[in-house]
């Protein structure tokens, strides 16, 4: 081999090991952060970060409910309160003392209890909370504590020198679900309205099971390149979960 042919062949292999390690050292490896009976966080990715609080219920027993802490320059924006005021609490607390982060805002995702049932703390933390116009409606319907700030269609909030997206794309588990996504991370939390792999289709008492499947095909269109998405419960997954959710509900 000539000399110069040389030379450019390791540089080629030098530029494809280089590439490929960045791309190792890139891929992040979920672990379990904090941990007691009644809340659980788990880090996914730098900056996202899965709480996980739990409800009995009648019909499909203990059941772990999922919301998501996303971070930027030492403050977060929460999707769906702990399931109870005391498991909020615990959240507060735990990102103040162990994130150092100022909570900007809380978003629940829908007007069910496992969504917004702690909300309470959030009110005595001073923690703004912003809600689909709709979602407030219900929740004050159903006498459960109300969000303080409305929005319709869609919501935008700075988180750092980021920004989250909260929107309404149609009916599906209730009329009011919206998701979040936090673009620069290109995570989605899909709430209930999102189903985890081989999930079954859950409490339908407030579902509009004809457009299910619609709505989440709207979702995907917007959002194609979406990484990493976290259902309401189970275990959170990629753009499969939309997949699957889309399929479950097709009449």
């Amino acid at each position: 081999m000539k000399p110069c042919l040389k030379i450019l062949f390791i540089i080629l292999i030098s530029i494809t090991n280089f590439k490929s390690t960045a791309q190792k050292q890139s891929v992040f490896k979920a672990k379990v952060i904090y941990k007691s009976k009644d809340l659980v966080i788990t880090q996914i990715d730098k900056n996202a970060f899965e709480h996980t609080s739990f409800k009995q219920t009648n019909d499909f027993g203990y059941v772990p409910c999922n919301g998501l802490i996303v971070r930027n320059s030492n403050e977060v924006i929460i999707f769906d309160t702990p399931t109870n005021d005391k498991s909020s609490e615990t959240l507060i607390k735990w990102i103040k003392e162990k994130l150092h982060c100022k909570i900007n805002a809380v978003i629940p995702t829908h007007f069910h209890d496992d969504c917004l049932g702690g909300l309470k703390a959030f009110d005595e933390n001073g923690i703004p909370s912003y809600a689909y116009f709709k979602t407030i409606a219900l929740a004050k319907e159903n006498n459960y504590v109300v969000p303080k700030n409305s929005f319709s269609d869609s919501l935008i909030l700075k988180v750092g020198n980021q920004h989250i997206i909260a929107k309404f794309f149609g009916e599906g588990h209730t009329k009011d679900n919206v998701i979040g996504y936090f673009p620069s991370e290109k995570i989605m939390f899909g709430g209930c309205l999102i189903k985890e792999l081989e999930a079954g289709k859950g409490y339908l008492g407030d579902a509009n099971v004809a457009e299910w499947s619609n709505t989440v095909e709207k979702i995907k269109k917007k959002y194609p390149n979406v990484k990493t998405v976290i259902p309401g419960h189970g275990d959170y997954g990629n753009i499969a979960l939309l997949d699957y959710t889309i399929k479950l509900f097709k009449p």
